[in-house]
């Protein structure tokens, strides 16, 4: 209900915007979750959280691309070459230059895989190479590999694939759950600013209310004053505070629409939406228990997941800089067939095979101790990873217990503010009533009314911070204590559209 009301105001909005002549405003009124959909649904937060997801999923569907089998094809075409090259007599050592004048052209067809495991790429191929000698009485040449097996293989390196294999799932789990957050950052925003246009609603209201009550107060207290019931100073004091109550009409007024400004800026809404917003109810009695919230946060944040990722980062470059000191040694290997010819035919005719092996090896003789450092330096900041990690570990837990406790005791100054509101209000109604029997005088009655607001605002401030506060905790362990579930999204859909 609450996405089709948002859904038909954007479809609203989209109208008015073809001609502002026309322009009229919407005036809505929403409740807090219908605040907290719409933020959610059309808010630009909303659009940069989804996009850093995207970003996020189209990084791990380049990873798990890396996994899968790649077919490629690659040609050099209309190389054409026409220079003097030096040729040396092999008998006399004396070097010449001749006239070269070819056309080289090469196409190949592969198929790759990377293999996680090892750190090598085993390659299965076909080419097909022609040469034409402008300048030859046969002036093309074929050469073909019909079918060959390439195997590239590092010895003793940093395998970067194999470590990605661990981190980048988990990186990819850690951006859905960071959309989640953020999805909750959203709510913990929208509330702060919804209840303080609530309550500049609420003081307007609040004031408009007392002015128009103060000036019949005034008029009977003047017309009591005329026939000697009352003193000159009440007539003032009521005089007075019919004037202070005018100019905290204009001074709520305005704060009411600064806020209002903000809050329609950060849903997402233009000036042609007017939003009425609903006083929520009392929140729910629930109490929360230290431990499930710990364990819902430990299982479900992205917080354990930061820290795994930090240690595991730690851990590979430990094993970077410890892979790229002493020996580095690659071996590569091919095998199949070739046969070469004057005419395309006979280039793949009676094929002969062909195997080629070699092995590099590079071994730094004097590096003045890098190589050693660079790995000294990265287990030094493993250990001090491990330290901060559990450091953070610590102030997290504490953090937890802290919003808890918080919230707990919050549920019960919300029913405290709540008895309060309705016992001054009763009581600003029993004094009006008084003094409109005479028995009591101004005095009281401003008392009276001082502390009916205040009991009012206090309300409404108590019941903000207990959504800010359930929402916090919501956010920190992405469970719905209310519904008692997970929070989810619809991340295919997400990526489908």
């Amino acid at each position: 209900m609450i996405r089709l009301r948002s859904t038909f105001i954007a479809f609203a909005l989209l109208i008015i915007s073809w001609d502002n002549s026309y322009a009229q405003k919407i005036k809505l009124r929403i409740s807090l979750e219908e605040a907290i959909e719409i933020a959610k649904d059309q808010s630009p937060s909303a659009l940069v959280a989804k996009h850093n997801f995207l970003a996020s999923y189209w990084q791990f569907r380049a990873f798990r691309a890396q996994l899968l089998p790649s077919l490629n094809l690659s040609a050099t075409l209309g190389n054409y070459n026409r220079s003097l090259v030096p040729l040396q007599n092999s008998e006399t050592g004396e070097i010449n230059y001749v006239a070269n004048n070819n056309l080289k052209n090469s196409l190949s067809l592969s198929i790759d895989q990377n293999i996680a495991l090892t750190g090598g790429r085993i390659s299965l191929f076909t080419s097909l190479y022609r040469l034409d000698q402008f300048n030859s009485e046969t002036p093309a040449m074929y050469n073909s590999q019909p079918l060959n097996i390439t195997y590239i293989q590092p010895l003793r390196t940093y395998n970067n694939l194999k470590w990605d294999k661990v981190t980048e799932p988990k990186r990819y789990e850690r951006a859905k759950r960071r959309y989640l957050e953020q999805m909750e950052n959203i709510t913990g925003n929208v509330i702060p600013l919804y209840f303080d246009v609530l309550q500049a609603q609420q003081r307007l209201a609040m004031s408009s209310k007392n002015y128009d009550n103060t000036v019949s107060l005034y008029k009977l207290t003047k017309e009591r004053f005329e026939r000697g019931m009352v003193s000159k100073n009440d007539v003032l004091q009521l005089e007075l505070r019919m004037i202070n109550e005018n100019l905290s009409i204009n001074d709520h007024k305005l704060t009411l629409d600064m806020r209002m400004l903000r809050l329609k800026t950060f849903m997402g809404y233009n000036e042609h939406v007017e939003l009425e917003l609903e006083v929520p109810d009392s929140g729910p009695e629930i109490t929360l228990n230290f431990d499930e919230v710990l364990d819902k946060a430990y299982k479900n944040s992205s917080f354990l997941l930061d820290n795994e990722l930090n240690l595991l980062s730690a851990e590979q470059e430990v094993e970077r800089n410890r892979a790229n000191t002493g020996i580095q040694a690659n071996l590569n290997a091919q095998f199949g067939l070739t046969q070469q010819g004057d005419e395309l035919g006979t280039a793949y005719s009676n094929p002969m095979d062909q195997q080629i092996i070699s092995l590099g090896l590079r071994l730094p003789i004097i590096d003045w101790g890098l190589g050693k450092g660079r790995v000294k330096m990265a287990r030094s900041r493993q250990e001090l990873i491990k330290a901060q990690v559990d450091q953070e570990f610590n102030e997290f837990k504490q953090n937890v217990f802290i919003k808890v406790i918080q919230f707990n005791n919050q549920v019960e100054q919300c029913n405290l503010s709540s008895r309060a509101d309705s016992i001054a209000r009763e009581r600003y109604e029993n004094a009006r009533q008084r003094f409109l029997d005479g028995t009591i005088g101004v005095t009281e009655l401003n008392n009276a009314q001082n502390e009916k607001d205040q009991a009012s605002n206090r309300y409404i401030n108590d019941l903000g911070n207990f959504w800010q506060y359930y929402f916090n905790i919501r956010r920190m362990s992405l469970y719905d204590y209310l519904k008692r579930e997970d929070l989810s999204a619809e991340f295919d859909k997400m990526v489908d559209n």
